[in-house]
């Protein structure tokens, strides 16, 4: 079983530096995919709402022989479930999907600034948090400027902010703004999906020098950025891959032949993107 480092969140809880991300998985894929994962010592899982597999999720949790208390579960509010109450609604719902007492993080999907709520779904995932139904509550696909409105008007910040990050986006100011407010960086798309970043010559040569595999060499990136990656897979082979990328170290200069890329934005905009 391979064993992976954590990292403190600002509330004082802890997560593990790598996870498990199951979009697009159905039930049956994500339910033998996090048995899998969690067998071989993935402590991580992440899943939304808007994934339409938090059944499977928690059944995978519940075949395992991991003790609940050592995995860390996150899954997502939707855009459709903006404001309190709609929030602490939305979220017993998640719950009972995932057929768990509690969830380790909870997340607000996309800030939908245009719909102007986020800031009420944030005060309710805050009484959550109080009310020991969630462990950490944390957003996804934030600016700093949607971060500090939280700030201002709750006086408390997020734990994480889960947000495309890659060779082809490597966010320096974001994850210099979060490491300024104590936000831990989550990666979605680590790996670049949909792009050529693990055929390119450059990220090749990172890896033959180490001897690991292209995917390694882009997820050991992630960490040593200090950033939390969450690569979705569906096979052991793969899982284990990229679960184990904490054995070498990448220089500087690999660090910089990694991220010499044209910046390139697969997912939405934050500003303006619109899942409900």
């Amino acid at each position: 079983m391979i064993s992976t480092p954590a990292r403190t969140l600002n509330d004082r809880t802890r997560i593990p530096a790598l996870g498990l991300g199951t979009w697009p998985m159905d039930d049956a894929q994500a339910e033998q995919a996090v048995s899998d994962a969690l067998a071989m010592g993935y402590r991580l899982v992440d899943t939304a709402t808007n994934y339409r597999n938090e059944t499977g999720v928690g059944r995978g949790v519940a075949r395992s022989d991991v003790p609940r208390e050592e995995i860390v579960v996150t899954t997502k509010l939707p855009g459709r479930h903006h404001g309190y109450e709609e929030t602490l609604s939305s979220f017993e719902e998640s719950r009972e999907r995932l057929g768990l007492e509690y969830v380790d993080l909870y997340l607000i999907h996309w800030p939908l600034p245009r719909v102007g709520k986020y800031v009420d779904s944030w005060k309710a995932m805050i009484k959550l948090r109080e009310d020991g139904l969630v462990r950490s509550i944390g957003v996804s696909n934030f600016t700093p400027e949607h971060l500090e409105r939280l700030e201002k008007e709750t006086g408390v910040l997020p734990s994480v902010n889960q947000v495309e990050l890659h060779p082809f986006l490597p966010q320096e100011e974001l994850r210099a703004f979060h490491a300024e407010k104590g936000i831990l960086t989550e990666s979605w798309s680590p790996l670049g999906r949909g792009t050529q970043l693990l055929d390119d010559p450059a990220v090749a040569r990172v890896a033959e020098a180490h001897g690991v595999t292209p995917g390694q060499a882009v997820l050991r990136w992630h960490t040593q950025l200090g950033a939390v990656p969450i690569p979705k897979s569906g096979d052991p082979g793969r899982q284990r891959e990229n679960l184990d990328v904490f054995g070498f170290e990448l220089s500087l200069a690999e660090m910089g032949a990694i991220a010499d890329r044209p910046e390139r934005r697969m997912g939405g905009d934050p500003e303006t993107h619109e899942e409900f």
